[in-house]
């Protein structure tokens, strides 16, 4: 398991607009909604502010990681992977 973080600062983020309303949502949303289908996204969401997303994401390798994060079609536009790291979950309380 992996925690990635991602910044909403790509060089189309519109901080004026939602993330509903940024350019290419759609697409984005989509090609998200399938990463959770495929089991890949475990869980996801912004942080406090919206400026930063985290996602538990089930991999082999960071590098894994970054090659299927960048058919997103936010990548680099509107989203910039911040930091990468190997996450052991010791206390998981979904399967309750």
């Amino acid at each position: 398991m992996f925690l990635v973080r991602v910044s909403q600062s790509g060089p189309e983020w519109n901080p004026s607009k939602p993330m509903e309303g940024q350019s290419d949502w759609d697409a984005h949303a989509e090609f998200m909604d399938a990463l959770v289908d495929d089991g890949f996204i475990v869980l996801g969401g912004p942080l406090a502010a919206e400026r930063q997303v985290a996602h538990a994401i089930e991999a082999e390798s960071e590098d894994a990681i970054r090659a299927r994060l960048a058919d997103d079609p936010w990548s680099k536009s509107h989203l910039v992977i911040e930091q990468i790291e190997p996450w052991t979950i010791r206390l998981d309380g979904r399967g309750r």
